[in-house]
């Protein structure tokens, strides 16, 4: 293959201190060179002209729920916390078939590619009867996107029947969840660098599983070394919950069943004390920080700087698109500084909150292979333009997609392979797909 430069690019954001201000070289799905301000490849090269964009490492998603957009702005839960908002919801979300699950998982994996993500981790955990398949469905709509994914085979054992949210119907046996993440591993989990599929363990809630399907997955996960994922420390009701059922808060809890280590990444992670944000910095446990969800539903504000401060990898999620309601990464980054201004000050930099989405986020999915721009990582690249009004007048590149709100890129390569060209997903029928989701969406909501 002829190497190609994506050449002098308007602006460069490379998550590290690399000079790439003359653009990078792309062979064979990675990054070969980076290019210095007037400088030249080492190479013959084809080249794309990027005077008009601004590059970044593609984009990556830590925590989503690909279904719920099949639930967006659903007038009973518009204006209500996570508890009531969950017990609204479990009911319609159990109606899921395989076709409806396609095509949510479809919608959200477009939405994010078109916002500059190229990888994104999904935590399902819903599995009604005949939806036994549903990682499989999702692992062929992340290949036919183009897409990298850790897929988190999620599970709920604790139904309302037993103290937990729940209903009984969106309930498993740990012998199915634990039967079903092991076929799972073995036929889909990929590792090495420029790893397309993973897969990983992700019991829902405290609220939702007992601790013994905790300590179950974390076994398995050490002996097929593959990740853990959990929501924790969202909410107030939460840790009363854990205090009520457990008698433990949320950190003390996750260390009882065995998850406080650095194969352990949370979603949400708000309500830790400062002891608590030692231990997890302490063990390497990581967080997805979901800002707009945490807005929505009116959770809190995870301490990110402080948690980065005690050695905790931080990325970002944009949470299920039923609480957020979008699936988009840039405007998730955009969120993600104005929230940690407001509690931090105004000097949290635009490229902070960037190398949250980018490099950050890589670390929390224990991935060295993306998430940066650098010789020998893989080719995921996100491209802005700032030709639309909203950008007109501003002077720093970098700085203007977030503090003049980028929503959309015109180009994203993912391993070498536009998969956005000219601001659309080449041979993906948008509007056919929004008409066949909005339909699936009114009838998993009439019942």
């Amino acid at each position: 293959m002829t190497p190609l430069w994506i050449k002098n690019p308007l602006g460069i954001f490379t998550a590290n201190d690399h000079d790439a201000d003359g653009g990078l070289v792309v062979l064979d799905g990675k990054i070969v060179e980076l290019v210095p301000s007037g400088g030249q490849p080492s190479m013959p090269c084809t080249f794309f002209d990027a005077s008009g964009h601004v590059v970044l490492p593609g984009l990556i998603n830590t925590h989503h729920h690909f279904y719920q957009t099949l639930t967006r702005a659903w007038g009973p839960v518009a204006n209500v916390p996570l508890f009531p908002w969950l017990q609204n919801l479990y009911p319609v979300w159990a109606r899921l078939t395989p076709r409806s699950l396609e095509l949510a998982v479809q919608v959200a994996l477009a939405e994010l590619l078109l916002s500059g993500c190229t990888t994104a981790a999904d935590h399902h955990y819903l599995f009604p009867d005949g939806m036994e398949d549903a990682i499989d469905i999702e692992v062929a709509a992340v290949r036919s996107m183009g897409m990298r994914a850790t897929l988190t085979r999620g599970s709920m054992t604790l139904g309302e029947d037993d103290g937990g949210l729940p209903p009984r119907t969106t309930v498993q046996s740990p012998e199915a969840i634990l039967a079903d993440s092991e076929r799972l591993i073995r036929q889909y989990h990929e590792t090495g660098d420029g790893a397309s599929v993973q897969i990983a363990l992700a019991p829902c809630s405290p609220f939702s599983v007992t601790k013994e399907i905790m300590a179950e997955s974390a076994a398995m996960a050490e002996r097929y070394d593959v990740r853990l994922h959990t929501h924790l420390a969202e909410t107030i009701d939460e840790e009363d919950f854990c205090r009520s059922m457990f008698g433990l808060r949320t950190v003390d809890y996750l260390e009882s069943v065995g998850w406080l280590g650095n194969r352990t990444w949370l979603g949400h992670g708000i309500h830790f004390n400062d002891e608590e944000i030692a231990r997890l910095g302490a063990a390497g446990t990581a967080v997805a920080h979901c800002p707009t969800s945490n807005m929505r539903l009116a959770s809190g504000t995870a301490r990110v700087l402080e948690l980065e401060a005690a050695g905790v990898p931080v990325g970002l999620g944009v949470d299920g698109s039923a609480s957020n309601d979008a699936s988009n990464m840039i405007l998730e980054a955009r969120q993600a500084l104005y929230l940690q201004r407001l509690r931090y000050g105004a000097s949290v930099p635009v490229e902070r909150a960037l190398g949250w989405a980018t490099r950050g986020s890589a670390a929390v999915l224990g991935r060295s292979d993306i998430g940066q721009l650098a010789p020998g990582l893989q080719a995921d690249l996100a491209m802005f333009k700032l030709d639309s009004l909203r950008f007109s007048g501003s002077h720093d590149p970098v700085a203007a997609l977030l503090l003049c709100g980028a929503d959309r890129a015109d180009r994203v390569m993912v391993g070498g392979k536009w998969r956005v060209v000219d601001g659309a997903i080449p041979d993906l029928d948008v509007a056919g797909l929004i008409a066949e989701h909005s339909a699936a969406a009114r009838k998993l909501v009439a019942g």
